[in-house]
């Protein structure tokens, strides 16, 4: 039998080599690029966002496009600054306007990531309707659920306890153990909405839970800005939305999965 010289197996073996490295890097970057999927997130039913580059599924509240002060820049969706504007008396601008999905969503799991600057505030929204949130001053403004995001070290007294980041806004605090990067890298934010149910998580950690309907919600909601809005706190159908605080913010790697109550 004649014998397979190893020096004419080299070339093949390096190109099996080759093509085994190539795999790699691509696996590598697949899982480390933002806005993108990986094949275990396709596989859990993840629906991505944002792609990076467009505003392909959101528009304005109460708008058939983007707002102005809205911008995409290095893979990010970025509010710009409106150091300017007049402002209602939270400190939202009256002639801005929050950024929402086209699309609604009932039970959920949304994470994303986010930053913000020194004196930096904005928010994610959710069980929001368009309806309801275009019936109440300022236009452009959404109303609903919101995870506060925001440059805690600015907050005193109550409002350091109970709106600070990861918070549901004026509604339920974060536990005081959150942990929170420094300003000007990412955080990674977390929503679950299931049936009555929510919870916020925070860098991989749960800050807070309630339930819809629940004496202690209920109290909550009672002594909330929202008390007197009808329907503010029933279950919906909703829209995402990123808020415009005039603060910069900045968010990328938006994915949502539907959950089966």
């Amino acid at each position: 039998m004649q014998k397979i010289s190893s020096i004419k197996l080299l070339p093949v073996y390096l190109i099996i080599l080759t093509i085994m490295a190539g795999c790699n890097i691509k696996s590598n970057e697949d899982s480390s690029s933002p806005n993108k999927l990986t094949k275990k997130e396709k596989k859990e039913g993840w629906i991505l966002l944002f792609d990076g580059k467009s505003f392909n599924g959101w528009r304005g509240l109460g708008l058939d496009k983007a707002p102005d002060g809205w911008i995409i820049e290095d893979e990010t969706i970025k509010i710009l600054p409106k150091t300017n504007w007049p402002r209602q008396a939270d400190g939202q601008p009256i002639l801005g306007a929050d950024l929402i999905t086209e699309e609604t969503f009932e039970n959920f799991e949304l994470t994303w990531e986010w930053k913000l600057l020194k004196g930096g505030n904005s928010g994610i929204k959710y069980n929001v309707s368009e309806e309801l949130s275009v019936s109440y001053p300022p236009n452009g403004c959404a109303l609903g659920f919101e995870y506060q995001m925001m440059d805690d070290s600015g907050l005193s007294g109550k409002a350091a306890k109970d709106n600070s980041t990861a918070a549901l806004y004026d509604l339920v605090p974060p536990h005081a153990n959150k942990i929170l990067n420094p300003l000007g890298e990412f955080n990674s934010g977390r929503i679950i909405f299931n049936g009555n149910h929510g919870e916020h998580w925070l860098n991989g950690k749960k800050v807070l839970e309630y339930d819809l309907g629940s004496e202690q919600f209920d109290t909550l909601l009672q002594q909330s800005k929202f008390k007197d809005i009808p329907g503010f706190a029933a279950k919906k159908r909703g829209h995402i939305v990123l808020q415009d605080h005039a603060e910069e913010a900045w968010f990328r790697n938006i994915k949502i999965r539907k959950l089966k109550n």
